[in-house]
């Protein structure tokens, strides 16, 4: 296969799958940014969770909350609980990696708040031992995951978006593109 017909096959298939989460989670998508500006609006805040790349998407959007997106606007309040290793390492050594969300979850959530968990599998068990936590706490809880994470992550969730394929890749370009746009109406309506 050569790279074009590689590159034309992926954006094939990219173009394909935001298609589908468009067509399949415009509803949920739009409640995920309502219920955002919402918990901002009371003054509370958004965590945020997951592990490998969807850490990454945490810190990403955390920092497009915090710092601005598109608008120049006042910080909003979001914190990644992915990014202090002491407390990261602490709980993995000291009980369990399955814990190092949760744990956080119980120290800093508060009823009004919303914890994101991003897994593209469903199954990790940290981000689902957090949402379990959130819940507990009286925590809006919304999922971002992939079609093997409906069931698991669907269950723990107030609100679920779930992208309609197991392919890893298109997952997290579909997560990114809708965290985007949640960020983007989220700007708009707070200005």
């Amino acid at each position: 296969m050569t790279t074009t017909s590689l590159l034309n096959s992926e954006l094939e298939a990219h173009i394909t799958t935001l298609q589908q989460t468009g067509d399949e989670c415009g509803a949920t998508i739009s409640e995920i940014a309502e219920r955002i500006i919402a918990c901002f609006q009371r003054g509370n805040k958004v965590l945020l969770c997951g592990n490998g790349g969807s850490a990454a998407d945490a810190q990403h959007v955390a920092a497009e909350f915090v710092n601005r997106f598109r608008l120049e606007r006042g910080a909003l309040p979001a914190i990644a609980l992915t990014t202090n290793s002491s407390i990261l390492t602490s709980i993995g050594n000291d009980s369990s990696f399955d814990f190092i969300f949760s744990r956080q979850v119980e120290a800093l959530a508060q009823p009004g708040d919303i914890l994101v968990g991003i897994s593209t599998s469903g199954g990790s068990v940290n981000v689902l031992n957090a949402l379990d936590a959130a819940r507990i706490k009286g925590v809006t809880t919304i999922g971002f995951t992939g079609e093997k994470g409906r069931e698991s992550m669907s269950a723990r969730c107030n609100l679920c978006l779930v992208v309609p394929t197991t392919d890893t890749a298109r997952i997290q370009e579909v997560h990114e593109f809708v965290w985007h746009v949640v960020c983007r109406v989220v700007e708009e309506q707070l200005l």
